[in-house]
């Protein structure tokens, strides 16, 4: 079939590429000039390296990625350990594939270099979708620039403030959740002794808490801090805030936290809203994907994961040979589920990371001290049914061509 994409972030270019291995044309509609990304860190756990590997692409994305050598997590202001979970070749010995951290960038441009050798031409870019229509057979696509473009299916994955979401369901009715989060990527060299640990590091404190791991080799520094806030309501990842203004936010905390605001270029800022579910993923033959359909806190560092994710349950249903619709509607059970628990599980870790006594501090973390020294192999445990998952088991997996 021929396969619109709308969207060429990580979502969309990951699933023309399993779309592309599984025999399908694809067009990949991006409203930009060309393929970017903001300048932030991700988290790619094992689940989301499986489908790379799948894909045959996993040492293409591991170039420029960075191995975090464990899970941390620690006190905001004394930087005391809480634990410190081993990952580096433990994480692929475990859940079967490695934990990378990567630059937004470096990800998008080799999922884009690996869909120019495999599908030439399949990015059209100035391509920003106005509307579309359908009918038994086919998708009709209309560009604002009055184009028309027509295919077997449209996947919308473009983003949290979907075109293509907003034209099958209308607005969406967003929820402020009280949160802020600040992020920046800053150069190793920059920060002299105050380093931020080689781990997924989360640090913990009152109404608040920051993440800091390295990218690129270990070559930069990327920061996420989250305050609760009521101030700002924006939800834009090119907004920037004031330095002083994140400072003032983490005023007190460890060395390593304020050196990397401190010597960041840019520190950017949005506000984290939440959304109902969406009462479904597809209408006929135009279906959602990745924060589209199911957008995520970043509390759990799965938000891209996901969408990775969906992208191969897709590629692979629409390649059984049966019905469009029936494709769809069973890519949307397979996902439903799985993706709901990752919410949940995001929005629980919020009020983890935020307590805001010393008292709900040591009922927290107290056991999770003990947990990480006593039995560390539990702590890996718990993460099992997300890292351990791997969507390319159970579905029809064509070798490469």
């Amino acid at each position: 079939m021929k396969i619109l994409i709308a969207g060429g972030g990580i979502g969309g270019l990951t699933a023309a590429l399993a779309l592309t291995q599984f025999g399908h044309d694809v067009v990949v509609l991006e409203q930009a000039e060309a393929l970017g990304e903001v300048g932030a860190g991700l988290q790619i756990s094992p689940n989301g390296m499986k489908v790379f590997e799948a894909l045959g692409m996993s040492d293409r994305i591991a170039a420029n990625a960075f191995q975090p050598e464990g899970i941390e997590l620690r006190m905001g202001r004394s930087g005391r350990v809480v634990f410190d979970i081993p990952l580096g070749l433990s994480a692929a010995d475990r859940w079967g594939a490695p934990y990378l951290h990567l630059h937004r960038a470096d990800l998008v441009d080799a999922l884009a270099a690996e869909l120019a050798e495999r599908a030439p031409g399949a990015v059209r870019f100035n391509a920003k979708i106005a509307s579309y229509t359908q009918d038994g057979q086919s998708v009709t696509v209309t560009l604002e620039d009055g184009t028309h473009v027509d295919g077997s299916v449209l996947v919308g994955a473009d983003g949290i403030h979907s075109v293509v979401r907003g034209t099958m369901l209308g607005p969406d009715k967003p929820r402020f959740t009280g949160n802020v989060a600040w992020r920046a990527v800053v150069p190793i060299e920059r920060l002299g002794d105050d380093l931020p640990p080689p781990t997924a590091c989360a640090w913990v404190g009152k109404g608040r808490h920051a993440v800091t791991y390295r990218l690129r080799g270990g070559a930069l520094a990327n920061f996420v801090g989250v305050v609760e806030h009521d101030g700002w309501q924006v939800e834009s990842w090119s907004g920037e805030g004031q330095r002083e203004d994140a400072s003032a936010d983490f005023a007190g905390w460890h060395p390593v936290i304020s050196n990397m605001i401190r010597q960041a270029d840019v520190l950017n800022r949005w506000a984290l809203f939440d959304r109902p579910a969406l009462p479904r993923w597809h209408d006929g033959r135009v279906v959602l994907l990745g924060d589209a359909c199911h957008p995520m806190l970043p509390f759990l560092a799965q938000g891209a994961v996901m969408a990775i994710e969906d992208a191969w349950v897709l590629a692979a249903r629409l390649s059984e040979g049966g019905d469009v619709t029936h494709a769809l509607a069973a890519y949307e059970r397979d996902r439903r589920g799985r993706t709901s628990a990752v919410q949940a599980g995001a929005r629980n870790n919020a009020k983890l990371f935020h307590r805001h006594n010393p008292v709900t501090q040591l009922a927290t973390y107290g056991p999770m001290w003990l947990a990480g020294r006593a039995a560390p192999k539990f702590v890996h445990a718990r993460n099992d049914w997300i890292y351990g998952h791997d969507v390319t088991a159970g579905l029809q997996n064509k070798p490469l061509p």
